[in-house]
């Protein structure tokens, strides 16, 4: 049987909330061995975060925590702090997300981690970087403020809105799996290991692509256009008959394709929508008129006109209208796994297709400290003679990053 990509990579999950738990799900599900380190008694903070809640748990945990083993440390206390300090000196990976210097002061910054394990790859997630934001809370709603993305969204000028899901933390999760996965490529050439950074904001901002490139190259400043989009159109929502409906128009064949499909030709012709910058230039006129007739069907019948003419158009599902898209296409959005009680919990797939080694679905999100005795055991087992070190003391081990 052919082995998961990350068969036999160890990481030593030091993450909470969803950033870094996002990451190192997104390992475990290539086959590495996450063991995630949590508070006694506590644990991860998402395993409060509910409703909704699914067989005693919050979904909001479960999101994000399948294929990992739970091990409770209190790094103040002395034998669990060993314990930490041997499960790094094991590990090819270390992820944490605590306020800037926290793993330091408990000693497992990165220095000190890296010199009892050269290979070891270090990924440190914060919010604002280490240096002069270090003591910015990195919150995922502060950041889409601060970072200019609420500023490019919400219905109007004035009326800026967050995302409907904390959008940064997971771009920063994903972002920090492909820096992972290039340092452990690296690490096959040179043997060591190194230190991977993501903040929050960097992220944000890379992540604005041509928003945030309109800028850097134009010096133009975006601002709210609520369903619009700043350099296509028509690219918005639309009111059919009985619910709303988008239209997402890239070129001009899309765009002629159109006006067949809502019976007005002459729009292609029309020289105020003759050219995409046309249209942008006159996007209140264009809407006028595509309203006018859209207004007039309902998106399923709009969906199964235009699609066969290569225009591409849908409704806007929910989540469940969404999820039973998926499953009509054969995707497979769902990843069941027995829950707590027994029962399946349907937890959603990973996106990531491998034709030889897919992603596996083996073990259910953890119980707090569910693997802590075997875990234990294990640290326990001779594995080399360097020596561990007494902690240093710390109120700060549950700080936000």
């Amino acid at each position: 049987m052919t082995g998961l990509p990350l068969d036999g990579v160890l990481v030593a999950d030091f993450g909470r909330v969803l950033a870094a738990p996002y990451l190192t799900m997104l390992l475990a599900d290539l086959g590495a061995d996450v063991i995630k380190v949590e508070q006694p008694g506590s644990g991860d903070d998402t395993r409060a975060w509910g409703p909704p809640h699914a067989q005693g748990e919050a979904t909001y945990f479960l999101s994000v925590n399948r294929n990992k083993r739970s091990l409770t440390l209190d790094l103040r206390d002395p034998v669990d702090h060993a314990r930490a300090v041997e499960l790094v000196r094991r590990a090819d990976v270390l992820v944490e997300n605590f306020r800037p210097g926290t793993m330091a002061r408990h000693g497992l910054g990165p220095d000190r981690a890296q010199a009892l394990n050269p290979r070891l790859v270090y990924c440190s997630i914060t919010g604002f970087g280490p240096g002069k934001g270090a003591e910015l809370p990195g919150y995922d709603l502060l950041v889409q403020a601060v970072g200019g993305l609420m500023s490019v969204t919400g219905p109007a000028p004035g009326e800026p809105v967050k995302t409907g899901v904390a959008l940064v933390d997971v771009l920063t999760g994903l972002h920090a799996a492909v820096g992972v996965l290039a340092a452990l490529r690296e690490r096959e050439t040179t043997g060591r290991g190194q230190l991977v950074e993501l903040n929050l904001l960097s992220t944000l901002l890379s992540g604005l692509v041509n928003q945030s490139a309109g800028y850097t190259l134009a010096g133009a400043v975006p601002g709210i256009l609520g369903n619009r989009h700043p350099s296509i159109a028509p690219y918005e929502v639309f009111a059919a008959a009985d619910r709303p409906l988008v239209v997402a128009v890239g070129n001009e064949r899309q765009f002629a394709a159109l006006c067949r499909g809502v019976d007005a030709p002459e729009l292609a012709g029309d020289p105020r929508f003759a050219t995409n910058s046309d249209r942008v230039a006159h996007v209140a006129e264009l809407a006028r008129e595509l309203s006018a007739r859209l207004e007039l069907r309902t998106a399923a019948e709009w969906f199964a006109v235009l699609t066969p003419l290569g225009v591409p158009c849908g409704p806007v599902n929910d989540l469940a209208e969404a999820f039973d898209l998926a499953d009509s296409l054969g995707l497979r959005p769902r990843a069941p796994l027995p829950g707590p009680d027994g029962r399946p919990l349907d937890l959603v797939a990973n996106p990531i297709g491998l034709s030889r080694t897919p992603p596996r679905y083996q073990l259910p999100p953890p119980r707090l400290g569910e693997h802590t005795a075997e875990l234990t055991a294990w640290l326990a087992t001779p594995y080399d003679e360097a020596p561990h070190e007494e902690p240093p003391h710390d109120e700060d081990f549950e700080d936000r990053p």
